[in-house]
C-alpha cells in the first residue's frame, strides 16, 4: 500500500520483473478469474461505491483445496492500479502481491496470472496491498479446505470490515493533521492474566481505534439487516471468522452458543472452548459450533474494542423467529490482551532450535503528525532490507514502544509465537499477532522462502505512515 510519489520509484529494477511462468501439469487445471470491480452497495439505508473482488458468476473470493495449485487469473477492470496479496499463504515471492516489492501493480484494465501450489489449508483472505484500496472493500476470503471440517458440518464464513463513507485519502490526511491524542502516555502497574497465572505489564489507558467509523460490516451488512444464516437444529458448524477490518480489533461473542477454537490464522492449534474470542486486524478464527436441538435464533456478534459497537449475523436453527439485535452492546468491551495468546499451542509447532539470527523490532511512532515507524525508521522504498539467509531460523523479538497496539503480519512464511515478555511457551503458529502497547512478543520462522518478503502493521494507516520494512534472502 503506496502513496503515488513512493509507486513511481517502486516499479524500477526489481518491480518490472514479470510473474513465474506456469508449470505443464498447472497448464492442465482450469484458471479461476477473478475481477477487481467497482460495484454499489447499501451502508445505513445509503447507497456506497466500493471494490470488490468476484469470480465472473458472482462468488466472492475463493474455495479451493489443498494439493492443488492456485492457479487464478486477476483481471482489473477498476480505473485505477491494483495488487492482491494473497494474505497467509506461502506463494514465490514475485506472486505476493505487494506494488514494488513483489511487482508492479496491474494497471486499469489489464491483467496477471498466478500459479503455485497449495501445501496447507485453512482459512486465509485476499485483499489490495495498493494505495488504500483494502479500506474501500477491495478484499474477499480464501479458504482452502483440507478436511479439518467434519461429516456433515456446514461451513459459515463471517468477514468482518470497518466502513466510512468518507474516502480512505481523507481519513488518512485527516490523521496526519489532527495532531497528538489524550491518553498518550503509558501506564504503570502489574495485573496477572486470569487464564494463565502469568503476570502481565497492564499499560494505563492505550489508545484505541484511531478512526471513527460509520459502519462496522459482518458480509457487508450492519445488524439493522443482517445476514441471516439457516442451520439445523441439532447440527454443526465450522465457523470460520475474518478480520478483514482496516483499522478495528473485536471480540467475537458467540452469545449461548459455546465453541471450540481449533485454528488461527488457518494453522490449527490445541482446542480452546469458550464463548468470547479475541481477533485483531488481518487475523482469523476457526471455531466449531454445536447447535442446540430446539429452534431459536443465535446471534454471532463483534464487539469493537474499547467500545459498545458490534456487528454480526443471525444464525436460524429451524424456523425460528429473529428479533432485532441492537447496534451497540450493555457495555464496552475491554482492549484486546494476550490473554488467549497465552493459552495457544500450535498442532504441529516448529522444531525447537538455537536462532541462526536475531532481529529486535521496536515497534515506535505517535499520533503527533501520525508518524509509525520500525526501530524509528519511517519506511520508505531506499530503506535497505534487513538480511537473513535460506535454511536459516529466525527470531524477532517484537517490542511495542507506543500507546497503541500493533497487529503484525509476515508476508510468505508462517511464524510460531515462543515468547511473551520473556517467558518462552510453544505458542501458535499464525502470520498475524498483535503486540500490545509495551509488550515484548517473539516469533520465530524459518527461512525457507526465498525473495523479497514484507513485514508490517497490518492496521492500513499505520502501514501507510511507514511501519513497514523487509526482509530480503535469495
Amino acid at each position: 500500500m503506496w502513496m503515488p510519489s513512493r509507486r513511481q520509484v517502486l516499479l524500477s529494477g526489481i518491480a518490472a520483473a514479470a510473474l513465474r511462468p506456469m508449470g505443464a501439469k498447472a497448464q492442465t487445471e482450469p484458471v479461476t478469474i477473478l475481477q477487481l470491480q467497482r460495484r454499489t452497495i447499501e451502508v445505513n439505508g445509503k447507497p456506497a461505491s466500493v471494490f470488490g473482488i468476484r469470480q465472473p458468476d458472482g462468488t466472492y473470493g475463493i474455495a479451493t483445496e489443498v494439493g492443488k495449485q492456485f492457479r487464478v487469473r486477476v483481471e482489473n477492470q477498476i480505473e485505477q492500479p491494483s495488487l492482491i496479496h494473497w494474505h497467509g499463504l506461502t506463494p514465490p515471492w514475485r506472486q505476493d502481491g505487494v506494488p514494488g516489492i513483489s511487482g508492479p501493480p496491474i494497471p486499469g484494465g489489464g491483467n496477471a496470472d498466478y500459479n503455485f501450489p497449495l501445501s496447507f489449508g485453512g482459512t486465509f483472505w485476499m485483499h489490495s496491498h495498493e494505495g488504500l484500496q483494502e479500506q474501500s472493500l477491495m478484499l474477499a476470503p480464501l479458504i482452502i479446505h483440507d478436511g479439518r471440517g467434519g461429516s456433515g458440518e456446514q461451513e459459515i464464513v463471517l468477514m468482518l470490515n470497518d466502513f466510512s463513507f468518507t474516502p480512505p485519502e481523507k481519513i488518512f490526511e485527516g490523521l496526519k493533521k489532527r495532531g497528538s491524542m489524550p491518553n498518550m502516555a503509558g501506564g504503570g502497574g502489574m495485573r496477572t492474566a486470569g487464564l494463565t497465572g502469568m503476570r502481565e505489564p497492564a499499560p494505563a489507558a492505550p489508545d484505541l481505534n484511531d478512526v471513527k467509523y460509520d459502519a462496522f460490516l459482518a458480509n457487508e451488512r450492519t445488524l439493522a439487516d443482517p445476514e441471516v444464516v439457516g442451520v439445523e437444529p441439532g447440527g454443526k458448524v465450522l465457523l470460520r471468522v475474518i478480520n478483514g477490518s482496516s483499522m478495528s480489533n473485536y471480540h467475537v461473542d458467540l452469545g449461548r452458543l459455546a465453541g471450540t477454537l481449533i485454528a488461527v490464522d488457518g494453522l490449527r492449534t490445541a482446542l480452546v472452548r469458550g464463548r468470547r474470542f479475541p481477533i485483531a486486524v488481518g487475523q482469523r478464527l476457526d471455531l466449531r459450533l454445536a447447535i442446540p436441538r430446539t429452534t431459536a435464533a443465535y446471534p454471532l456478534l463483534a464487539i469493537l474494542e474499547g467500545e459498545r459497537r458490534q456487528t454480526g449475523i443471525v444464525l436460524a436453527a429451524g424456523r425460528a423467529a429473529i428479533a432485532r439485535v441492537p447496534e451497540l452492546a450493555e457495555i464496552a468491551s475491554p482492549p484486546l490482551t494476550l490473554a488467549l495468546e497465552w493459552r495457544l499451542r500450535a498442532k504441529k509447532p516448529i522444531k525447537a532450535r538455537k536462532p541462526d539470527r536475531v532481529y529486535t523490532l521496536n515497534l515506535t511512532g505517535e499520533m503527533a503528525g501520525y508518524v509509525w515507524s520500525i526501530n524509528d525508521i519511517v519506511w520508505n522504498p531506499e530503506i535497505p532490507p534487513l538480511q537473513i539467509a535460506e535454511g536459516e531460523r529466525v527470531q524477532l523479538n517484537l517490542v511495542n514502544r507506543t500507546p497503541m497496539s500493533h497487529p503484525m503480519h509476515l508476508h510468505g512464511h508462517p511464524f510460531q509465537v515462543v515468547e511473551i515478555d520473556g517467558a518462552r511457551f510453544s505458542g501458535a503458529l499464525r502470520d498475524t499477532v498483535l503486540v500490545p502497547p509495551g509488550r515484548r512478543v517473539t516469533v520465530v520462522f524459518e527461512a525457507s522462502n526465498p525473495g523479497l518478503w514484507a513485514f508490517h502493521c497490518h492496521l492500513l494507516y499505520h502501514l501507510e505512515a511507514g511501519m513497514f520494512t523487509t526482509f530480503k534472502y535469495m
